[in-house]
């Protein structure tokens, strides 16, 4: 009779060690096969969405003095590399993130003296510190993008980053702002820190 193989616990080093040899790199469904069929269309903010549901209870949004809105919202997020990035904006509701598939980098503007900054990974390598989930709170400024090297691979329609977004209390124009050249350098006070971040802001 064969005896099970005995359980041995990782030890310290092993998730070190599986993320400098493990590579998740699935993407199980193409682009234009996506595009097609969730019926997504360009966003205003880069890249591709569609709305999949809007809860019809209403509900009092802390976040906008008690305004009314949907109890929450729910899209598809899509980056490809014709549409690599998005530009930074606010949400005043909370919004979690879900991977499906891909990666992408998102880099979050905490407005402060000076200004937080937070670059997340979302993407399949839990051992590299990627992230299946990202919740992104109320008052922050957030970007998305494909990563350069991500980009700079020949398979154009297996390359991307497909998410689902849920804002809570639910997506409202009125909550909702893109940062501007003048913003971003009152964010960080004049300084050169705020060239980094200029091809990232919505060119009006």
């Amino acid at each position: 009779m064969s005896h099970p193989t005995a359980y041995r616990p990782l030890t310290h080093n092993a998730p070190r060690a599986m993320a400098a040899t493990t590579r998740y790199s699935s993407y199980s469904i193409p682009n234009s096969v996506l595009i097609d069929q969730l019926k997504l269309i360009k966003h205003p903010e880069g890249g591709y969405f569609a709305e999949t549901d809007r809860q019809s209870e209403q509900v009092p949004s802390p976040f906008a003095h008690g305004a009314s809105r949907s109890l929450a919202t729910t899209i598809y997020y899509l980056l490809t590399p014709d549409e690599p990035n998005g530009v930074f904006h606010m949400n005043k509701s909370a919004t979690m993130h879900v991977l499906h598939q891909g990666r992408a980098e998102y880099t979050l503007i905490t407005p402060a003296t000076p200004p937080r900054i937070e670059k997340k990974v979302m993407g399949p390598n839990i051992h590299a510190g990627e992230v299946l989930q990202l919740l992104v709170p109320s008052g922050v400024w957030k970007m998305s993008r494909i990563l350069p090297e991500d980009l700079s691979k020949e398979d154009r329609e297996n390359t991307g980053c497909l998410i689902t977004e849920v804002v809570f209390p639910g997506f409202a124009w009125e909550d909702h702002g893109f940062l501007s050249r003048t913003d971003l350098q009152a964010l960080f006070a004049g300084t050169s820190d705020a060239e980094e971040w200029l091809p990232y802001v919505k060119k009006t």
